[in-house]
C-alpha cells in the first residue's frame, strides 16, 4: 500500500519517468538564505526595478487586515498574466532581458520565494495586466492545512472588459475556493477590491501589483523582526534584533543602513531609476558617487581577458565620519555595502571616512545578494581596493599638508559634497545643482520647474549627462613627492655611509701606521741586535757570513722556476739588503749618538781643566800653604784626566773608522742590490721575448753543455777585467777587493747575460751559431755590447718609462 500511495503521489512524465518534486518544508529552508531580513525586502524590490516590469514607483507599507499585521508591497510597473505570475511562484524561472541598457538583477529565479517566506509565512499576489487580472497564493499555512506533499500555488484569473469583471474560467474555480478559504480575503468583492487598490497616478486600469504578506516571522521571544513605532516613516530592526546584523559588520559600530529600510533603500541602486515610498514618505535616495567631498577617480583593470577597467570612485562622507567603506554594486544592485578593507581595519585611522563606490559585475553575486563569491578575482580585487584607497589617503593628506598617518579630523573635511543633485518628482529625472545648495533643505516633491537653471526648468528636456566614465585618473601627487624624499633620504644615507667610510678609512690608516711604526721599531731593534753580532765578530768571519749567504741565494735562485726566481730575487731586495741597509743605518746613527756625546764631555772636561787652571793661578799662597804634599795630590789628579781624555779621543778614532768602514760596506750592499735589479728586469725580458718567440714557433735556444735544465749557468773559467751587466769594466784592484766570492757571483752574472744576450741576438742575425760561440772570452763582449745598443734600446726604454 505505501509503495502504491508514494506511485500516486510522484508526478511522471508522457515516458512514465517521475518527475522531482517539492516538499512545503522547502520554502521555510530556502528561505533561511536571508539572514538579515532587509536583504528579503531588498529581493522584493528588485522584482520591481528590472526590466521587464519596470516599475516607476514602489510602495512600502505596514498595515492591519483582519486583526492580522501585514507587510504591503506594490509597484506600478508592467503587471503579470497568468502565466508570469505561475513562473514567478514557481522555482528558477527567469529570462529577464535587457531593455535599453537597463540590466535586469534578477538571474536566480528564487528571490520571491525566499524574500516573501522569510518576512512570513504566507503570501497573496495580485497583479494586473491589460485586460486581465490574477490572484495568486503562496502559503505554508495554506500547504499544512491541507496535508499537501508538494508545494501547491492557487492561481486565479479574472478578465477586465470595460468597467465589467468576469469571472474566473472553469479551471480556475479550485484555485478560487481555496484562496478565498485560506487567505485573509473570503470573498470575491473583497478580492477584486485589493485589484482596484493597484492605481496608477492616471488611469484606474493601470497596471501593477501587489504582495501582501502575514503571519510575520517572530523571534522566540514572540517579537516581531521590525521596529514600527521608532519611526513612523520608517521601518527598522529592533534594538535587540542585532542578531539580524549583517555579518560583515558585527565587529563594527553601527551603520544607520543596518538597521533603518530608509536609509539602506536610499544607496540600494548606484543609479536609480524607481521611486521607493516607505509607509507615505518618499525614500530621498542619492547618487552615492556625487555625494562624496574630495572624491577623485581612480582605475582598476581585472586580470579577466575582455574586461575594460573600471572606475573606482573615492571621497569623504560628508554626513556621518563612522560610515565608511567600499560600496559595491553588481548591475546596479548594492551588493556589499561600507565593506572596510584592510587598511581601514587597523588602528592607525587611515581611510576613516573615505567610502570607495565601484560596480563590479565581473565578480558573482550569492543567490541572497549580500555577498560575492569567495574566488580568486574577489581576492585580488579586495586587495588591489585596499592599495587604491591608501593612495588617496596619501593624496589627500599631502593636499591637506598632514601626515598619512595622521587622520583627517571633522574640521578637515569638507561640510559639503563636491556636486549637489537632485531627483524630480515627476519624471523621475535627475538634476545637478549649482554649489552652495543644500539638497537636504529641498522639499521632497522638488520637480524639475523649480531648477535655478533654465536649460533643465522642464520634464521635457533629457537628464544631464553625469561625467564619463573615461575621465582621466588623478594626478596622485603625493607619489611624486614620496620619490622626492625617497631621493633625498638615500642621498643623506649615501652622505652618511661615505662620511662614514671616511672616517673608517681614517681610523684604519692611523692604525696602519701605529702599526707600521711598531714594526719599524721591532726590526730596528732587532737590526741592531744583528748587527751587534756581526760587528763583535771578526772581518773574516763576516765576509764569510756574506758569502755564504750570497752563495745559498744563488744555489736556491738555480732550482727555482722562473715564477720562484722572481719571487727569491724580490725577497733579497725588499728583505736581506733592506735589513742590513737598516742595520747599517742603525749602527751609524749610534756611532754618531756616541761621537757626540764623547765631544760633549771632551768639552766638558777642557772647560773644568782651564778653570782649575785659573784657581790654582789666583790662589798661590794658598796651595803654598798647603805644602808639597797638596800639590803633588792635585798634578795626579789632571794627569789621570789627561790620561781618561787620550783614551777617548782614541775611542772616537775608532769609533769614527769604523763608522767609515760601515758607510764603505753600506756602499757595496747597495751596489749589489741595483746591480741584482738590473738582473732581474733583463731576465724577465728575455723571458718575454723567448714566450714570443715560441709562439711563434721559432724555437732558437740552444744547449750549452755549462748549462743546467733551468737555463742558469752553473759554472766556467773566470777572465779577470771582464766588463759586468752595468757597462763598466772593473779592473783587477776593485774585483780583488771584493774577494774571491764576489768575484764568483760577478762571473756566473756575467757568462748568463752573455748567454742571454745570445739568444736575443739570434732574432736579429739567425745565422749566428751560439754553439760555436765561446762566452767566457772577453773578445765577445764589444762585440755585444755594440749590437745591445741597437736591440736592447727598446726593452731600456720600456724599463726606463
Amino acid at each position: 500500500m505505501f509503495r502504491t500511495a508514494a506511485f500516486k503521489m510522484a508526478a511522471h512524465t508522457d515516458r512514465g519517468i517521475p518527475l522531482s518534486a517539492l516538499n512545503p518544508i522547502y520554502l521555510h529552508s530556502n528561505s533561511t538564505s536571508h539572514t538579515w531580513p532587509f536583504s528579503a525586502i531588498a529581493g522584493l524590490i528588485d522584482n520591481a526595478y528590472d526590466p521587464d516590469v519596470n516599475a516607476k514607483q514602489f510602495w512600502i507599507d505596514k498595515t492591519v487586515i483582519k486583526g492580522h499585521d501585514c507587510l504591503t508591497f506594490m509597484d506600478n510597473g508592467a503587471g503579470m498574466d497568468y502565466d508570469k505570475m505561475y513562473k514567478m511562484l514557481s522555482f528558477g524561472f527567469s529570462n529577464k532581458p535587457t531593455v535599453n541598457g537597463h540590466v535586469p538583477v534578477g538571474m536566480y529565479g528564487n528571490g520571491f520565494k525566499s524574500g516573501s517566506m522569510r518576512l512570513g509565512k504566507d503570501a497573496i499576489v495580485f497583479s494586473k495586466k491589460a485586460d486581465t487580472m490574477c490572484v495568486g497564493l503562496l502559503s505554508q499555512t495554506y500547504l499544512k492545512q491541507i496535508n499537501a506533499q508538494h508545494i501547491a500555488v492557487p492561481i486565479a484569473m479574472f478578465r477586465c472588459t470595460g468597467q465589467t469583471i468576469s469571472c474566473p474560467v472553469s479551471e480556475h474555480a479550485a484555485s478560487l475556493e481555496d484562496i478565498l478559504h485560506y487567505s485573509l480575503f473570503n470573498t470575491k468583492e473583497e478580492l477584486l477590491c485589493e485589484l482596484n487598490a493597484i492605481k496608477g497616478p492616471l488611469s484606474t486600469n493601470s497596471a501593477g501589483t501587489r504582495i501582501i504578506i502575514w503571519n510575520l516571522r517572530k523571534s522566540s521571544s514572540g517579537q516581531v523582526d521590525f521596529d514600527y513605532s521608532t519611526d513612523r516613516y520608517d521601518i527598522r530592526i529592533l534594538p535587540d534584533g542585532k542578531q539580524y546584523k549583517k555579518q560583515e559588520h558585527v565587529m563594527q559600530s553601527g551603520q544607520e543602513s543596518d538597521f533603518s529600510l530608509r536609509a539602506y533603500c536610499s544607496v540600494l541602486y548606484l543609479k536609480p531609476k524607481m521611486q521607493i515610498i516607505i509607509r507615505g514618505q518618499k525614500v530621498r535616495t542619492e547618487l552615492i558617487s556625487k555625494s562624496l567631498a574630495c572624491s577623485f577617480k581612480d582605475k582598476y583593470k581585472p586580470q579577466i581577458p575582455n574586461i575594460e577597467p573600471i572606475t573606482i570612485t573615492f571621497g569623504f562622507n560628508t554626513k556621518s565620519k563612522e560610515q565608511y567603506g567600499i560600496m559595491m554594486y553588481h548591475k546596479n544592485r548594492l551588493i556589499k555595502a561600507y565593506e572596510r578593507v584592510t587598511c581601514q581595519l587597523k588602528a592607525n585611522k587611515i581611510g576613516v571616512g573615505v567610502i570607495g563606490v565601484l560596480e563590479c559585475n565581473f565578480l558573482t553575486p550569492t543567490h541572497n545578494k549580500q555577498d560575492f563569491d569567495y574566488t580568486d578575482e574577489y581576492r585580488k580585487t579586495m586587495c588591489s581596493l585596499n592599495n587604491k584607497l591608501e593612495e588617496y589617503w596619501k593624496e589627500v593628506n599631502h593636499r591637506f599638508g598632514k601626515n598619512a598617518d595622521i587622520a583627517l579630523t571633522i574640521e578637515d573635511i569638507p561640510k559639503y559634497p563636491d556636486q549637489n543633485w537632485v531627483r524630480c518628482a515627476d519624471c523621475q529625472k535627475w538634476r545637478k545643482l549649482p554649489d552652495g545648495i543644500d539638497t537636504n533643505e529641498l522639499p521632497s516633491d522638488w520637480s524639475c520647474r523649480r531648477n535655478v537653471d533654465p536649460q533643465f526648468r522642464s520634464c521635457e528636456v533629457p537628464e544631464e549627462p553625469e561625467d564619463s566614465d573615461d575621465e582621466q585618473v588623478y594626478q596622485k601627487t603625493h607619489k611624486q613627492h614620496e620619490r622626492e624624499e625617497k631621493m633625498k633620504q638615500t642621498q643623506r644615507m649615501e652622505q652618511e655611509q661615505k662620511n662614514a667610510e671616511q672616517q673608517r678609512m681614517k681610523r684604519l690608516t692611523r692604525q696602519n701606521k701605529d702599526l707600521k711604526r711598531k714594526l719599524k721599531q721591532e726590526k730596528l731593534e732587532s737590526c741592531i741586535v744583528k748587527l751587534d753580532l756581526i760587528r763583535d765578530r771578526p772581518d773574516g768571519e763576516r765576509d764569510d757570513l756574506v758569502e755564504i749567504n750570497e752563495a745559498t741565494q744563488m744555489k736556491e735562485l738555480e732550482r727555482s722556476p722562473q715564477d720562484q726566481l722572481e719571487k727569491t730575487l724580490r725577497s733579497a731586495e725588499e728583505q736581506d739588503y733592506k735589513v742590513l741597509y737598516l742595520q747599517t743605518q742603525g749602527e751609524m746613527e749610534q756611532l754618531r749618538r756616541e761621537l757626540d756625546d764623547l765631544k760633549k764631555e771632551k768639552a766638558q772636561a777642557w772647560v773644568e781643566k782651564k778653570a782649575e787652571s785659573q784657581d790654582s793661578s789666583t790662589g798661590a799662597g794658598e796651595w803654598s800653604e798647603l805644602g808639597t804634599s797638596s800639590f803633588v795630590e792635585v798634578d795626579d789628579e789632571l794627569a789621570c784626566r789627561v790620561e781618561e781624555m787620550d783614551q777617548r779621543t782614541e775611542q772616537e778614532e775608532e769609533l769614527q773608522n769604523r763608522l767609515k768602514h760601515l758607510e764603505e760596506e753600506k756602499s757595496v750592499l747597495l751596489t749589489r742590490c741595483k746591480n741584482l735589479q738590473k738582473d732581474l728586469e733583463v731576465k724577465r725580458e728575455c723571458d718575454n721575448v723567448k714566450l714570443s718567440i715560441d709562439d711563434k714557433g721559432s724555437q732558437t735556444d740552444c744547449p750549452h753543455p755549462n748549462r743546467d735544465e733551468g737555463g742558469i749557468a752553473t759554472g766556467g773559467p773566470s777572465v779577470p777585467g771582464s766588463v759586468p751587466q752595468d757597462g763598466t769594466r772593473r779592473g783587477p784592484e776593485s774585483e780583488s777587493g771584493q774577494g774571491d766570492s764576489a768575484t764568483q757571483v760577478y762571473r756566473l752574472m756575467l757568462q748568463e747575460l752573455r748567454h742571454n744576450v745570445g739568444r736575443l741576438l739570434v732574432n736579429y742575425v739567425p745565422a749566428l751559431d751560439l754553439e760555436q760561440v765561446n762566452f767566457d772570452c772577453d773578445v765577445i763582449d764589444e762585440l755585444l755590447m755594440q749590437v745591445l745598443e741597437i736591440a736592447s734600446s727598446p726593452l731600456a726604454t720600456e724599463h726606463n718609462s
